[in-house]
């Protein structure tokens, strides 16, 4: 087949919350695949059900191939929950031969020093887990997740808590995953790093899908609406140009939303009487951008005062 996981409207729900409503979705064998999604929005219970930790109350789900009443991939796949948690007194090669075992492998030191070389930890291996930083321990950890080569990975926000440097090794080393031929599936809260490594990009919001597609598609939906500019001197009220619906100022760059139908030659020219513009770039949105316009408080707003307007119209 050529998906690794296939979920087909599935409902989860605990007591009178429905953290997760319909939701269907393919993840294609041997691509990175991106879930994001405000906190509470149902990634985890989603990464959950894949791995059959909570089963759904309607709908079906199959992970490379076995469904649900069969047989579960257990050895096949490789899972990094959110939570953290390894035994601090044990050995870093204790603890890696323990948890391979679990999934049926046998390694040997010389077998793990390799893999703890690819992530910078050369030479903890004879170390207990609480003699490492948190850093280490975090790259440890993925470690059991990947050393029994698994065909599937599922990573539950594999870089939260890393320093740039951590972030970089852990990033090259589930690439290098993809590149033998796993099929990862990660969640995250940092939109750059899903807009560059993922081949496809899942959202979730309030238990439902709202995006689903390569950031290209994704990005085409919404049309290059976004100027991104740059101008000499403070002051310009970047809401008043005309055709202008929303600003985002990052200081030294201000990304404008325009209007339907707006005129971006419109607000060039405008800028260029008020100051001196060293950049104008008219761009897709940014994965980051389309988030918060899901997710954000106007977007809340917005449904709200919708909903308040058919409730007065009934």
């Amino acid at each position: 087949m050529s998906e690794a996981v296939v979920i087909d409207d599935v409902t989860k729900t605990f007591g009178s919350t429905t953290a997760v409503s319909a939701l269907s979705l393919a993840v294609p064998r041997g691509s990175v695949y991106g879930f994001i999604g405000p906190n509470g929005s149902g990634k985890s219970t989603t990464l959950r059900m894949i791995m059959r930790i909570f089963h759904p109350d309607r709908g079906r789900s199959s992970v490379l191939g076995a469904d649900a009443t069969g047989a579960a991939a257990s050895d096949r796949v490789g899972y990094l929950p959110e939570e953290r948690g390894l035994y601090r007194k044990m050995k870093v090669y204790d603890l890696l031969k323990f948890y391979a075992e679990l999934k049926s492998k046998r390694v040997t030191n010389a077998e793990i020093d390799r893999w703890l070389n690819r992530i910078d930890l050369a030479g903890v291996g004879p170390k207990p887990v609480e003699a490492m930083s948190k850093g280490m321990a975090q790259k440890v950890q993925f470690l059991t997740t990947v050393l029994h080569e698994p065909e599937l990975l599922i990573l539950d926000e594999p870089f939260s808590g890393l320093d740039p440097v951590n972030m970089e090794v852990l990033k090259d080393a589930i690439l290098e995953q993809r590149k033998r031929g796993a099929t990862i599936i990660f969640s995250t809260h940092d939109m750059d790093v899903a807009e560059k490594m993922c081949d496809f990009i899942f959202m979730i919001f309030k238990g439902k899908k709202v995006l689903d597609g390569t950031l290209a598609s994704i990005q085409d939906r919404y049309g290059r609406d976004t100027i991104r500019v740059r101008v000499e001197g403070n002051g310009i009220a970047f809401d008043q140009l005309p055709g202008v619906e929303r600003v985002n100022d990052f200081g030294q760059l201000q990304e404008l939303r325009m209007t339907p139908g707006g005129d971006a030659q419109a607000v060039l020219a405008a800028l260029v009487a008020r100051s001196r513009v060293s950049h104008f770039e008219i761009a897709k949105p940014t994965l980051h951008d389309i988030f918060v316009r899901i997710a954000g408080p106007a977007a809340e707003t917005a449904a709200g005062a919708s909903a308040a307007g058919e409730v007065k119209h009934e």
